[in-house]
């Protein structure tokens, strides 16, 4: 995360701010209510049935407005992010051009990807698991990972969420990735969400976001490593 002075101001912004957005920049960092756990379950949870929910509860449909969209960044981290995106794009051209460059796998190429297969998070190489650059305004308890895939994730054309189908291949891979790995308990330590189409930032490229509860930093260091299928190997 970037240490460049807070300076950032709407007429600034290098894509455009939300509602929530423009409240968030109004705030002092004192002023700041972090997103904790229960605020997580809460927002995941009243979102229409394009996400999953809590891995320790069943699926439901559930037609509340999605609420994704009320997830924001302490005032500062806003305002850095505004002027690392915009320093990003001047240097890099756009912010997938840096991805590709800077933290996802060299084997991956260029869009449109080859994936080894069509299932996405089926074969490692198709997916990188990293630890967010710029997190939302989350309590210390709380990490937010971002994992990233170059099978295409399928999505409904009129919604722009996911189908029951790639749900359930995402639920399927955070269970056995994420929540196997924390044992006893794991299950209420791991939640997950795909943002729908109009709120990505990053549309290029696929990816879904892990929020994990007391997780401590070698497990997730583990999560994240590099394997050998993403090195170009001489």
């Amino acid at each position: 995360m970037s240490n460049a002075p807070v300076t950032a101001t709407l007429k600034d912004a290098p894509f455009p701010l939300t509602e929530v957005d423009k409240w968030i920049l109004s705030l002092t960092d004192e002023e700041y209510k972090h997103h904790d756990w229960e605020d997580m379950k809460k927002i995941i949870s009243k979102s229409i049935p394009l996400f999953i929910f809590s891995l320790s509860s069943s699926l439901e449909y559930i037609t509340q407005f999605n609420n994704l969209s009320v997830l924001k960044r302490k005032p500062s981290d806003l305002r850095r992010y505004m002027e690392w995106t915009a320093e990003t794009k001047a240097q890099y051209g756009s912010i997938t051009a840096f991805l590709l460059q800077q933290r996802l796998p060299k084997t991956w190429g260029s869009p449109p990807f080859t994936p080894v297969s069509a299932t996405p998070f089926d074969d490692p190489s198709d997916y990188r698991v990293l630890v967010n650059d710029w997190p939302y305004g989350l309590t210390p308890d709380l990490t937010h990972i971002v994992v990233w895939s170059r099978t295409t994730i399928e999505t409904d054309p009129q919604t722009g969420g996911t189908t029951p189908g790639s749900r359930s291949t995402i639920e399927d891979f955070v269970k056995k990735f994420f929540v196997d790995r924390l044992g006893s308990g794991g299950d209420d330590k791991v939640l997950w969400f795909k943002n729908w189409v109009a709120l990505q930032s990053v549309r290029a490229l696929e990816h879904i976001h892990i929020i994990v509860r007391d997780v401590e930093k070698g497990i997730v260091d583990e999560w994240t490593k590099e394997l050998d299928c993403h090195r170009l190997l001489n």
